[in-house]
């Protein structure tokens, strides 16, 4: 059977290279969005981690999303929060939304109190703010374009000159002196959410619960940063598990299709053949597994295309774009695998039962 099934595939080569490309591109799809969804939720989740805080405190009915808040509290409220029991440092973030080449977040910060609770700053290039033109950027995005410091950035329709490269992960890529920030979009005086910094992490839940009894304060959002990081999963994201699951059924909609037209126009070409088999004592279920053997070995080299393809890619994409993160996530490939043999396998199966069915007499009569 094994040699019967790949002279047939080989056979008709342009038919079985077209199932193994669409197989291959189906897993390609899989593999690459969601590694960009979870990469990017990764790069965020790391990011906020690398500030340092131990606490954040965002205002009533803030956005779950870092960044899609404005910057509607007074920024005094550090002061208050500074007098916390084990607080060491707070430092208030406007953050503000912007699309140029693509959509980010920019941070206003108060440098010295943010390097108090981060730890600073490790300049790969220039030095920290001198004037309120002058913005900040991570290594990250100054060797996506090339960006050196002295070059001119043009940011919220202005014009800002880069006075220092950091090292990333320390929230934005992107830092403005907050006091500009706050001039930009019309919040003086506000901030969008603060980082609080305590003298021992093992204290963060004592001191949430003691912030929020701060008169004011009942309806605010504080949480520890280590309750927050496990918050930023595809399920706790709006939209973003609708998103994977209709890439995902779409995918499985592609290979479905593909496989069952392959199959069901080589069953109606090999009437005769398979009229034959079965005059030579051939069962159905030896018919149903020869299809469903045709449609396995299309498949599993499909899927070893994908993969290798998608790895591929996913070096070139970084290379082009070094700000993207894009995972190619061991748990996902064994799930693309899972969902593409089963939709190939549902797309083979009428075709197989078809090809089970045909009365040897007729088929031998097939012309």
């Amino acid at each position: 059977m094994n040699k019967m099934v790949i002279n047939n595939l080989l056979y008709r080569p342009i038919r079985s290279l077209i199932s193994v490309l669409a197989v291959g591109f189906e897993v390609l799809l899989i593999l690459l969005i969601v590694g960009l969804s979870l990469g990017m939720l990764n790069d965020s989740k790391n990011r906020q981690a690398g500030i340092g805080a131990d606490v954040i405190v965002r205002p009533p009915g803030s956005s779950a999303m870092v960044g899609l808040s404005g910057a509607p509290v007074s920024i005094k409220l550090a002061d208050i929060l500074r007098k916390q029991p084990h607080v060491t440092a707070v430092t208030p973030i406007v953050t503000q939304l912007a699309s140029n080449s693509a959509l980010e977040v920019i941070y206003g910060i108060d440098l010295e109190s943010f390097n108090a609770v981060s730890g600073g700053f490790r300049f790969v290039e220039g030095t920290p703010f001198t004037g309120p033109n002058d913005i900040i950027v991570d290594d990250f995005f100054a060797a996506s374009k090339q960006y050196h410091v002295g070059d001119t950035l043009e940011l919220l329709n202005h014009k800002f000159t880069i006075c220092g490269i950091v090292e990333n992960g320390k929230g934005a890529r992107k830092f403005l002196r907050i006091d500009r920030l706050q001039e930009l979009n019309s919040s003086q005086g506000k901030a969008s959410v603060f980082y609080v910094k305590l003298d021992d992490s093992s204290f963060a839940q004592d001191v949430v619960v003691s912030m929020k009894k701060i008169d004011g304060m009942s309806d605010y959002t504080v949480i520890s940063l280590k309750e927050w990081l496990s918050l930023l999963t595809p399920s706790n994201i709006p939209g973003l598990s609708i998103f994977i699951n209709t890439v995902v059924g779409v995918s499985v909609c592609i290979g479905f299709i593909v496989i069952f037209q392959s199959m069901y126009t080589a069953v109606m070409e090999r009437t005769r053949e398979i009229g034959i088999l079965k005059s030579m004592g051939a069962s159905k279920a030896y018919i149903v597994r020869l299809i469903l053997s045709e449609t396995v070995l299309l498949t599993v080299t499909g899927i070893v295309f994908g993969i290798v393809f998608s790895i591929t890619a996913r070096y070139g994409l970084v290379q082009k774009f070094p700000t993207i993160r894009l995972i190619i996530d061991p748990g996902w490939v064994l799930k693309a695998t899972v969902i593409a043999l089963i939709g190939s396998i549902l797309g083979a199966l009428y075709p197989a039962y078809r090809a089970a069915q045909k009365d040897p007499i007729d088929a031998l009569a097939y012309e």
